[in-house]
């Protein structure tokens, strides 16, 4: 079964919601590779095969749920998924999230969560009715920190936080929908 939900194209990237072929994908990214440790995920995890497929249940169901939730990336030059972005607010979230992830190394540095998570949040302001998102981001995790500041968004240390985790991230708070970035576009 496919999601009925849009898909977003940008130039290199469809943007669409999972689909059972994106298991083997997610799976390998949340079990084997280092680039899964800001989510909980890699070697060393407690991540078993049941693990990883409810999370990929989680992410469906926010769909089915929600009318909306992370779109996976997949690559138009070999139609294969790349990683995932989008907004996602599953229970017990302080607030709206824009989370990203790009799975493999080779796909990591040329821009694609960047391109992903534009369209991404256009879509989300456009087709929700959150005004206001935050990225949650690891203080050793620099590409994802790297990426909130040029998605133009800032630190909020007054931001809801988690009530059960520590204290080793930052919420990035994203700039409101049509406005130029000034302090008020921090809503």
């Amino acid at each position: 079964m496919k999601l009925p939900f849009d898909h977003i194209t940008t130039p290199r990237l469809v943007l669409r919601p999972p689909e059972a072929g994106d298991w083997d994908a997610f799976r390998d990214f949340l079990m084997d590779s280092p680039r899964a440790e800001f989510v909980g995920g890699g070697p060393g995890s407690d991540n078993t095969r049941r693990t990883v497929w409810r999370a990929f249940g989680h992410a469906v169901g926010h769909w089915v749920l929600k009318d909306y939730g992370p779109f996976i990336l997949v690559d138009k030059s070999n139609s294969q998924p790349i990683g995932w972005v989008g907004p996602w607010c599953p229970e017990g979230w302080p607030e709206p999230e824009i989370a990203w992830s790009i799975w493999s190394d080779a796909h990591e540095g040329k821009g694609f969560a960047h391109e992903a998570a534009v369209a991404a949040l256009d879509w989300a302001y456009t087709n929700t009715d959150i005004q206001s998102f935050v990225s949650y981001v690891d203080r050793d995790n620099a590409p994802s920190a790297a990426l909130a500041k040029r998605l133009g968004c800032v630190i909020d240390a007054d931001a809801p936080r988690f009530e059960d985790e520590d204290d080793s991230y930052d919420v990035w708070r994203h700039p409101a929908p049509d406005t130029d970035g000034n302090p008020e576009a921090y809503a």
